[in-house]
């Protein structure tokens, strides 16, 4: 997989050759200390274009996730933060104990009516990252021909999710469709962290010329602990088979799958553990749904150094998906699972991204989604084989190596922000506009 599959819609110019800084806004709901979903990718974009002298700033809300309430310790309307030699400005916004539709819509559009009143410097270029994607607004309320420029950074596919996740009507599943093209359209360069994004953004309407394909990286350390000490630590025996699903526990993820899978497990008394690590909306659900099973464990999340140690203590490491789910997203725990050296199982359609990213990787096998008894099958059979196993957890682990390298994705970033600050000094639009 390349870095860059398109184009951004402009050249670099003689100017950013000769390294000329650029001011840049980065507004986006997510931002350390969050340290899983989007955040860590746009924290690393950040660092990255720091690093390399220009001048950054960011608009953020209020870290929440994937626990869905505020972090101690974060009060009042706005705050104003220096993280890492960067301004960040945090705006308040409501977050919702439920997060279904209607709130996460209404928590949406506080943060982008909040992060649009903030002033300040006009930037040569601000980035909106979505999700959120009303984040799009704020970043349009920047955006001007010959002196502003707008990039998009879409970590998932808005208008899929709505589908996919019937969270919302058909109805209103559309409309997100024809607002998710109205935005993107308006953008002078869009980044997509799947190269199987783009087609969907090209039905949409947005020019395939604007879209970039920048993979997310792998933003875990590496497992330093013995891993029978870790498993001691865990509580999980050597002679039975731990299968972990790490991450958020949300609707697109569909546990129940998992939840089912060990059921299943105790029916056969199969020597097969499964453990969800990791906390979001549906944990207190799954749990409930869980009550009784004897080969299912819930785990709270782990400190940083300790996850990747969890991580490589397993024997299969679980991705599951909705049965509704196909596009929507690429799943960044890939890119922690490859780093961590063990097989893979995913239950995810042939045609989503977490399949093209096994497949690519061939780090594990793939099972179609809500099928219980044939995600414990895959698990029972890849763990089976030890020779097998082990050469699977390597090629994934070569795999994040070579192609999800951070440095490779900050360099992409460094250029596309380039690319779309060359268009403002040129004083010229890309075409389409």
């Amino acid at each position: 997989m390349t870095l860059a599959t398109a184009r951004t819609g402009a050249s670099r110019s003689p100017e950013h050759e000769a390294g000329r800084p650029l001011d840049v806004c980065v507004i986006g709901m997510h931002y350390a200390p969050e340290h899983t979903g989007n955040a860590p990718y746009t924290t690393g974009m950040v660092a990255a274009l720091h690093d390399a002298g220009h001048r950054v700033r960011v608009v953020t809300g209020y870290p929440h996730y994937p626990a869905w309430e505020v972090t101690p310790g974060y009060t009042g309307l706005r705050r104003h933060e220096v993280l890492d030699g960067v301004p960040v400005t945090r705006v308040r916004h409501p977050v919702p104990a439920v997060p279904d539709a209607r709130r996460r819509v209404v928590m949406d559009a506080a943060f982008t009516a909040h992060a649009a009143m903030v002033g300040g410097r006009r930037p040569d270029v601000v980035v909106a990252v979505s999700p959120v994607l009303l984040t799009v607004l704020a970043g349009l309320r920047w955006r001007r021909e010959g002196r502003t420029a707008l990039g998009v950074v879409t970590q998932d596919l808005y208008s899929r999710a709505l589908a996919e996740t019937r969270m919302t009507s058909s109805r209103l599943a559309r409309g997100g469709a024809k607002l998710e093209g109205a935005l993107l359209s308006r953008a002078d360069g869009v980044a997509v962290v799947h190269e199987q994004f783009g087609a969907p953004l090209a039905a949409l309407g947005v020019d395939p010329a604007r879209i970039t394909t920048i993979p997310n990286w792998s933003h875990i350390a590496p497992p330093t602990a013995d891993r029978a000490a870790t498993r001691r630590a865990l509580g999980w025996r050597d002679d039975e088979v731990i299968a972990l699903h790490a991450g958020n526990m949300g609707v697109k993820q569909g546990l129940e799958n998992v939840v089912e899978a060990a059921r299943e497990a105790d029916a056969r008394g199969a020597a097969v553990r499964f453990v969800l690590l990791g906390t979001g909306n549906q944990r207190a659900r799954l749990e409930e749904l869980g009550a009784g099973i004897e080969r299912l464990d819930f785990l709270d999340p782990l400190p940083g150094d300790r996850f990747p140690d969890a991580l490589a203590a397993a024997d299969v490491l679980v991705v599951n998906e909705a049965a509704t789910v196909a596009e929507m997203s690429a799943p960044s725990k890939l890119t922690s699972y490859f780093s961590a050296g063990r097989p893979v199982v995913a239950a995810s359609w042939p045609r989503s991204a977490a399949s093209a990213e096994l497949a690519r990787a061939d780090a594990g096998v793939r099972v179609d989604p809500g099928v219980p008894a044939a995600l414990l099958d895959a698990v029972v059979t890849t763990a089976g084989d030890g020779v097998a196993a082990t050469a699977a957890g390597a090629r994934g682990r070569e795999y994040a190596q070579s192609t999800l390298g951070a440095a490779a994705a900050h360099r992409a970033y460094c250029e596309w922000v380039a690319g779309l600050g060359a268009i403002v000094r040129s004083g010229k639009a890309p075409a389409g506009h």
